[in-house]
């Protein structure tokens, strides 16, 4: 890890990740968590404001950086609920299988390296009835823009923590055999269209 990585990435992605817009989209896709939940790339707790706590068993948050996660971490005794923090990578996920009511994830599969393994295990450590809540940025509607994204996408992810403009989010999701119930997309307004595409929603387990 160099010392980009360690010094300014982490209050630099506090800081993008913490815009009001996102932060409304937050509050539209959180308080849907229940039981005991799994946060992927929980970061430095951005979501923590919007969990309705007398829905929520505990929280397991995994995320492999340090420097995000001593944000979460002070934020967390704060919580009306346990919360447990795990430094370790989407990739393998330290949980028993079909033992997560509700997986969360918001902005954060554009940067896992391996993100189709990441995606397998998110569905192994639900249960049966459980749902994964997503919001995350990807490959845009539009040809134009989807070959800015995919020009950029080197050059960006270098600075973005490794952060991929053109994943393809409803793709990764029915490949993991996640469906989508009410999958939403569209631009974020007043955000660059290159890195703007939104998707967001509940995928379940199918079969």
């Amino acid at each position: 890890m160099n010392l980009y990585e360690r010094y300014i990435l982490p209050p630099l992605t506090h800081w993008a990740c913490g815009s009001r817009l996102l932060r409304a989209r937050r509050a539209q896709l959180i308080p849907a968590a229940s039981g005991d939940v799994l946060e992927i790339g929980i970061g430095s707790g951005l979501n923590f404001d919007y969990y309705d706590a007398t829905r929520i068993n505990s929280l397991t948050g995994i995320d492999p950086s340090a420097g995000l996660l001593s944000y979460s971490r002070q934020r967390a005794k704060s919580m009306a609920f346990p919360v447990e923090l795990i430094p370790v990578g989407a990739e393998h996920i330290p949980l028993a299988d079909a033992s997560m009511d509700t997986v969360v994830v918001t902005f954060s599969l554009c940067t896992i390296a391996d993100v189709a393994a990441a995606l397998g295990e998110m569905r192994r450590v639900l249960k049966a009835d459980g749902q994964l809540l997503f919001c995350e940025h990807g490959l845009a509607a539009d040809k134009n823009v989807q070959l800015w994204q995919k020009r950029l996408d080197p050059i960006w992810g270098k600075f973005a923590g490794g952060c991929h403009l053109s994943r393809d989010i409803p793709a990764l999701l029915r490949a993991a055999r996640l469906r989508c119930d009410n999958l939403q997309s569209g631009y974020l307004p007043h955000a660059p269209r290159f890195a703007g595409y939104l998707f967001q929603g509940r995928a379940t387990a199918s079969g």
